[in-house]
């Protein structure tokens, strides 16, 4: 699991590279370029999950989950591989 993302600010384009909460979203984050608050996209639960290069811990542990189910042969999630 990653734990630094480094986000990309929509309005200015300045790149920070942050530690990513492990145990909960962070909904908003101040640019350190310009001062823009930013907050997630519609549909995503966190910043990091909308303008980081990575996605946050808790949905990073959500994919890792389905993919062992996948490829366990699992189908208990809504999702399902395919390859």
């Amino acid at each position: 699991m990653e734990l630094q993302s480094t986000i990309t600010c929509p309005e200015c384009g300045h790149l920070a590279l942050e530690a990513m909460p492990t145990d909960a979203c962070q909904f908003c984050y101040p640019c350190k370029g310009c001062g823009a608050r930013l907050k997630p996209k519609t549909g995503d639960c966190c910043v990091f999950c909308s303008y980081g290069s990575v996605p946050c811990p808790p949905v990073q542990a959500g994919m890792a989950a389905l993919t062992a189910d996948a490829l366990s042969g699992k189908t208990t999630g809504s999702l399902v591989l395919v390859p």
